[in-house]
């Protein structure tokens, strides 16, 4: 691992932390989902020898961050392949790569996504978001849609989130 991949890997790791997801630094064997990343009880587990990409390791905590916390603390192995759930990790993952101040092409390289990484930044920042909705629905943020709607407090819109966590 580089020195600026593991400045991201102590950036994610930190932010991971600050808003109360699990994280703990331990050995992952080779038949992980992703090369040095596991899930154990719904805490990421990161072996830094064998992370192949920091940006997984934030997406990963986006499909825990948009999971029930029953679900998060039964989460053992992967995420699983529900296609909405992988549609709000995107989302959530966008942004918290924004929030961490994170390149995005961090998150979403060459490397994954079936080869639609790029794809995805060019789409978000020209504005169109995809699993927002869903993020909406968890309660994390809102779009600017929803803006005229709200009345009372400040409207936070995507991608500035009301909460990192689902309860």
């Amino acid at each position: 691992m580089s020195v600026e991949q593991g400045r991201e890997v102590d950036a994610i790791v930190g932010f991971l932390q600050r808003i109360g997801l699990g994280v703990a630094r331990e050995e992952v064997g080779p038949d992980s989902f992703l090369p040095g990343l596991a899930v154990r009880a719904g805490v990421l587990l990161i072996d830094e020898a064998r992370l192949k990409y920091p940006g997984d390791l934030l997406h990963e905590a986006g499909h825990l961050a948009v999971m029930t916390s029953a679900e998060r603390e039964a989460c053992n192995g992967d995420a699983g392949p529900d296609g909405g759930a992988e549609m709000a990790a995107i989302a959530w993952s966008y942004a918290a790569a924004l929030e961490i101040g994170l390149d995005p092409q961090v998150v979403f390289h060459a490397g994954g996504y079936k080869s639609g990484g790029a794809a995805i930044v060019e789409n978000f920042a020209q504005g169109r978001y995809i699993g927002v909705p869903l993020l909406q629905w968890f309660g994390l943020t809102t779009d600017l849609t929803r803006r005229g709607e709200m009345r009372g407090e400040e409207t936070v819109c995507y991608p500035k989130m009301m909460r990192w966590i689902r309860e």
